[in-house]
């Protein structure tokens, strides 16, 4: 097997692209590496920057790459932390590597001596001039706060460090007729089946991939929700049209341990793969917007608020913790809005 490997920067952050053709094996060998993702922007996996990777794929290791001995322990230390917590390896290997920046950058300065002042400094001095995002700084921020009330037992007060401010991006939309030529556009039935779902229930990606058969409850009319975002359960509702779809489906693939498998029996259906369901859907129907699976979950939330469902309840079917995450959608809905006469038409 064929890869080459480069150091990108991705949505702010320092990451590793791998290249390669498409081999089964090797998309299942990286994604068993913490924090691997697939980039649908830029078509390719990519991984955290660290030390390991860098030596895995045989990068130069960057100068200076590596916090003192004491940074090193207590990094450790905070991984530690979080297994107990029970936090997923993708937050630890987040949180973690934006902690390790952070000491790298005061190596030469004890971890019990660091303070606000300094966190403000290292804001300015490298996100600030690296141009990396405000999400990434907000991260970043979070994971020093949290390093420092359980390691070492010292507060760094949040309050007193700039915090950037989120930009307000509203979340993107299909109109109704939209989704259904996406949805109708697949004559294999397990494509059809896993698109109709996202959006009939309004599943993130993942959740869709982890659904087991039994989840599936048709006598109480439900799909089940396992262990999704935040470590919750939660339940939907199941439409009797989608029903019908799932029994079609059942019939001809049989799954056995998971509700969408992959090639072969018991093993996952991949993200890449599904990513690619929907890209070949949109290239059918000649929509050429950039449409993600997420977008079909915004779909199903806005539609739902369109037909007069109350926002407390969406909020429970989409799993959100807060009713401002929820509210966004009330800024898209078109319900409202398209009652408003322009003044335009009077002239």
């Amino acid at each position: 097997m064929t890869w080459t490997a480069k150091p990108i920067k991705h949505k702010g952050e320092s990451r590793i692209a791998v290249y390669f053709e498409k081999n089964q094996d090797l998309i299942a060998r990286i994604k068993q590496v913490a924090g691997a993702r697939w980039s649908q922007q830029k078509t390719v996996w990519h991984l955290p920057d660290t030390i390991e990777n860098r030596e895995r794929f045989k990068i130069e290791p960057l100068k200076n790459s590596l916090p003192s001995a004491e940074g090193i322990i207590q990094i450790e230390k905070f991984k530690q932390w979080l297994r107990s917590k029970r936090y997923s390896e993708s937050t630890i290997s987040t949180y973690s590597e934006a902690l390790k920046s952070f000491l790298i950058f005061y190596r030469e300065k004890s971890v019990v001596e660091i303070n606000n002042e300094d966190v403000i400094i290292y804001n300015n001095e490298y996100i600030l001039k690296n141009k990396l995002s405000a999400s990434y700084q907000n991260q970043t921020v979070n994971s020093i706060k949290l390093f420092f009330i359980t390691i070492i037992g010292t507060k760094i007060d949040i309050d007193k460090i700039h915090r950037p401010k989120r930009a307000k991006l509203l979340p993107n939309v299909l109109s109704k007729e939209e989704v259904k030529l996406i949805l109708n556009a697949h004559s294999n039935i397990k494509h059809k089946t896993m698109l109709s779902l996202i959006y009939s229930c309004g599943l993130r990606r993942g959740e869709l991939l982890n659904l087991k058969p039994n989840d599936i409850d048709s006598k109480r009319g439900i799909v089940i929700i396992r262990q999704s975002k935040g470590k919750k359960d939660r339940i939907v509702p199941l439409s009797p049209k989608i029903l019908e779809m799932l029994r079609d489906y059942y019939v001809i693939s049989k799954p056995k341990t998971w509700l969408f498998e992959g090639q072969n029996v018991g093993e996952h259906y991949s993200e890449q793969s599904l990513q690619s369901v929907l890209k070949q859907a949109l290239q059918k129907v000649g929509n050429k917007k950039p449409v993600t699976l997420h977008w079909l979950r915004h779909s199903y939330a806005t539609h739902l608020l369109e037909n007069g469902t109350d926002l407390r309840y969406i909020q429970e079917l989409l799993g959100h913790n807060s009713s401002k995450t929820t509210e966004i959608y009330t800024h898209v809905s078109t319900k409202s809005i398209q009652q408003i006469k322009s003044p335009f038409d009077d002239l």
